[in-house]
């Protein structure tokens, strides 16, 4: 797929992984909930809330400073939801009702608040009674990703609950965000398949990974998983993260663009292979852990530290309209005070769950804890491409010997439909270029389209996702 150049590509590090999981998605009925967060995940933030145990209390201080876990949110759906340059672009209100619904189902988990819960069916019922269609220029196929993986992780969390509408939520994403996904992984908009960088791939098979724990639908999980192992596009594993180095770290392909789209693939890649693990599926630990090579790489890099880049060569626009080609030599600046809300959850995985040695990411996520969410990082798109809260979320104790060694089983446990925990509980904007200003993160941005895309509608070579930069500190521990 992409020319690599040098002796390092064909280097590789054994002993480091565990056994991984059969190709195909694991056998039997599908865990609910079971895609970032299962019952047992849910039931410990509970617990140790209420414990007032850190570092899971400054983590829930931070949800429930966000304006969208508020009980109070009112959702605000379109029929038609539109992104990219040249279009009518209204997005922002659907990410930001999407991030609402997600924080107040997660907030009443760990509660038990049931307004929480009222809130995040009512986000979800109002969407799934009027959106009939994602529009656009090529970013389409970014809303398809990014908001198709989070709707399904919100309704997921609330799929039982008094009053949802499970059916017609289910139905929603299987006409209006599931074919963009599918025709993108299948066919990159008519493009080159190196046109498109990673995150692109990823975001799609998220989507549709998500969607099909959601709707039960055993072919599109083991489509996203196998798309994930052996796709053509950027974004499967061996693209992403095509050269493995003798010191355990692996290339991540968009080092070589910039440190925003780098750290944005790291996190949608852990999304997939945390939601594909909850049903019993290791990704995480598939070809011999090169994800955590690649993850490993990014954030000693991310940190200022020095690592290798081989060159590698892709092809750009489209067969019988325009093509190019664009060679990465050298790992692109970086900022160390630049993040995102990806790292708590990677780490927990590497060095709680599977018991590895994983320094670089054990240094970032302690820089960056505890991890806030949507909104947080800044008012544009890319302040919302993870759903965040990790420290809350995904900090866990060290798993023993033996859980540690043990492949990845689907939990069972429920519907859904009520809170894990808690004392009333029951039981079981337009995008900016990219930069940004000031503290903010930037948002998508197309501006390097050649011209004949907007004549012809074929995507964005570049499209980008966000260059996130942390804000001030200061300000935000002190909540200003």
């Amino acid at each position: 797929m992409l020319k690599i150049a040098g002796a390092a590509a064909g280097a590789t590090v054994a002993g480091t992984a565990l056994a991984a999981r059969p190709a195909t998605a694991a056998d039997g009925a599908f865990a609910h909930p079971g895609m970032l967060h299962t019952r047992a995940d849910l039931q410990r933030m509970a617990t140790r809330v209420k414990a007032g145990a850190e570092p899971y209390t400054a983590g829930f201080t931070r949800l429930t400073a966000n304006r969208h876990a508020q009980s109070t949110w009112t959702a605000n759906p379109q029929a038609t939801v539109y992104r990219g340059s040249g279009t009518p672009e209204n997005y922002v209100t659907l990410y930001n009702d999407i991030h609402a619904a997600y924080q107040n189902a997660l907030r009443w988990h760990v509660t038990g608040i049931t307004a929480h819960a009222d809130t995040a069916r009512d986000i979800l019922n109002a969407w799934s009674a009027r959106l009939t269609r994602l529009d656009g220029s090529a970013d389409r196929f970014l809303a398809s990703g990014l908001y198709g993986y989070q709707f399904a992780n919100a309704a997921e969390l609330v799929r039982g609950h008094d009053g949802f509408e499970l059916a017609r939520f289910q139905k929603m994403m299987l006409d209006v965000f599931h074919p963009l996904s599918e025709d993108f992984l299948a066919h990159h908009n008519g493009s080159y398949i190196t046109n498109y960088w990673a995150n692109w791939d990823l975001t799609n098979i998220a989507s549709v990974l998500a969607i099909g724990i959601l709707c039960d639908d055993r072919a599109k999980v083991d489509r996203a998983v196998e798309y994930f192992k052996h796709g053509a596009g950027m974004g499967s594993v061996k693209n992403a993260i095509p050269v493995v180095y003798a010191d355990g770290l692996a290339e991540w392909v968009e080092a070589g663009r910039d440190q925003g789209h780098a750290l944005l693939g790291v996190g949608l890649m852990g999304t997939i292979c945390e939601m594909a693990w909850n049903q019993g599926i290791d990704l995480y630990g598939y070809d011999d852990s090169r994800f955590l090579k690649g993850a490993q790489y990014v954030a000693k890099w991310s940190l200022g530290g020095d690592v290798p880049y081989t060159s590698n060569t892709r092809k750009k626009g489209a067969p019988g309209i325009w093509s190019g080609s664009e060679t990465a030599s050298a790992a692109a600046a970086v900022d160390p005070a630049m993040a995102r809300p990806i790292w708590a959850m990677i780490t927990n995985h590497y060095t709680k769950r599977r018991g590895l040695d994983a320094p670089h990411l054990t240094k970032i996520a302690a820089r960056f804890a505890p991890e806030d969410g949507g909104g947080d990082y800044g008012p544009n798109s890319g302040g919302y491409d993870q759903l965040g809260f990790g420290t809350l979320a995904f900090t866990r104790p060290r798993a023993t010997a033996a859980e540690a060694t043990a492949s990845p089983t689907p939990t069972a446990g429920g519907s859904g439909a009520s809170p894990s925990g808690g004392a009333s509980a029951t039981p079981s904007s337009s995008a900016s270029p990219l930069g940004g200003k000031g503290g903010d993160l930037a948002a998508t941005g197309s501006s390097d389209l050649p011209a004949w895309t907007a004549a012809t509608g074929v995507a964005a070579l570049a499209g980008g996702l966000l260059l996130l930069r942390r804000r001030d500190r200061a300000r935000r521990d002190t909540g200003e």
